[in-house]
């Protein structure tokens, strides 16, 4: 088998796999800030987006103020941040829209007595927001219907919570290292490849990947990599076809590998496992849609959200309500610009 080498810009700077699902930039740098809020305000303001960047900068203050909210609060503001960033990317990229939500409550299973993440959920409708960014994003999940437990399993950024919330649950995401796309230099054929976390056994992962990805034993014993491939024009210099071939491969892969924003992009592989259903949606629909029916409990049912604040499931709320504005704001940001964003890593004066 001919070795592969990593897939490089003209800089030198190794490709990886993309934040953005649309559309990737994979020739831009990537963009270093605390928070994506004044970056993508500037770039809207020079793509002369205005609508788009009212719709942005009104989600920056709910957004802003929410921070300093508690939890049986902050829920209600959070979504109008969420709603607004996602009617920003809309706008900006021409798509038309219902101005509605697309999405309401609804209660699960008979007696509601306990409240439980199992029987609080929503249902995506045909119209609005929420559903505009489903066929943006080109999902393709039949089912309209989601309890928050289900929700909250799909979301990497709170997974580990959820699998120490409900004991018996195995983990869906495994985290990867060493993500990169490769190509063989003989035939210009590239691909995504990573490594499984030594913190998992690899013969019970290969059972579990989605059909997307595969074991590459012939490399390293923890390999995985693509199923799918393209073919570049060179494995020197990639062209602006080379550029977006790796964009559509990285788009096709991102049902099954997805991130949690840090100082470094942390990657994960959604695994085949049993309990609450794997949703073929990706992380900020889900999102949006929780904190939807979080922010209506709040307004409308305040005392059911402090008894979730009591109770079993009160860590995984708690996590969910802190981490989903950063994870949110950084995957919109994505979407909204082609660049990825990084937190940056300050090095301490020596």
């Amino acid at each position: 088998m001919s070795s592969v080498e990593p897939v490089r810009t003209s800089s030198g700077r190794i490709l990886g796999p993309h934040k953005a699902i649309v559309q990737a930039r994979f020739g831009a740098r990537t963009v270093l800030t605390n928070t994506p809020w004044e970056f993508v305000s500037l770039w809207l303001k020079r793509a002369k987006q205005r609508e788009a960047l009212i719709l942005w900068s009104q989600a920056r203050e709910f957004y802003e103020i929410a921070d300093s909210l508690s939890l049986e609060t902050a829920p209600l503001l959070q979504y109008y941040s969420f709603l607004n960033a996602t009617k920003a990317l809309l706008t900006a990229k021409g798509i038309t829209f219902d101005p509605h939500h697309g999405v309401k409550p609804v209660n699960v299973g008979g007696s509601l007595s306990r409240i439980t993440l199992a029987n609080k959920g929503v249902k995506i409708l045909q119209r609005g927001v929420l559903p505009a960014l489903s066929r943006y994003l080109g999902e393709t999940e039949p089912a309209t219907n989601h309890t928050l437990k289900e929700i909250f399993f799909n979301l990497a950024f709170v997974h580990r919570t959820y699998c120490l919330t409900y004991a018996s649950q195995r983990d869906m995401y495994v985290p990867l290292t060493s993500c990169q796309f490769v190509v063989n230099p003989n035939s210009n054929a590239s691909y995504f490849s990573s490594k499984i976390s030594e913190d998992f056994f690899v013969s019970d992962i290969g059972k579990r990947l989605p059909s997307t990805l595969r074991l590459d034993p012939e490399v390293d014993p923890r390999a995985v990599r693509s199923v799918a491939s393209v073919t570049l024009s060179s494995s020197r210099r990639l062209s602006s076809t080379d550029l977006a071939n790796l964009a559509e491969l990285n788009r096709s892969l991102r049902t099954d590998i997805h991130y949690i924003n840090a100082t470094q992009t942390l990657w994960y592989a959604k695994l085949n496992v049993p309990g609450p259903k794997k949703l073929l949606r990706f992380p900020l629909t889900l999102t949006l849609a929780a904190m939807h029916r979080l922010s209506e409990i709040c307004r409308y049912r305040p005392l059911e959200l402090a008894k979730f604040a009591r109770g079993r499931e009160n860590w995984l709320l708690s996590e969910f309500v802190q981490s989903a504005p950063r994870q949110f704001l950084d995957g919109i940001a994505s979407e909204l610009t082609g660049h990825q964003f990084l937190l940056p890593n300050v090095r301490p004066a020596s």
